[in-house]
């Protein structure tokens, strides 16, 4: 398995992730468990920023190799 496909993997597993939390942050009448489960959805956004961004520089360098 390459870098890439397995970055490629952990963005689609994190969206899922954000997608769950939010789901379950709507779903409950519990205000501490959504104010959690909302911020845990946030935070899949930097997780899912993150992974992007080294995608991003794992493709490039893929380019980059590849015109030598």
């Amino acid at each position: 398995m390459t870098v890439q496909s397995d970055l490629q993997k952990a963005v689609a597993a994190a969206q899922s992730a954000k997608g769950t939390y939010a789901t379950f942050g709507q779903s409950t009448d519990d205000q501490t468990a959504k104010q959690m489960f909302m911020q845990m959805s946030q935070d899949m956004d930097r997780h899912i920023s993150q992974i992007n961004s080294r995608l991003g520089i794992t493709a490039q360098n893929q380019l980059n190799d590849q015109a030598k």
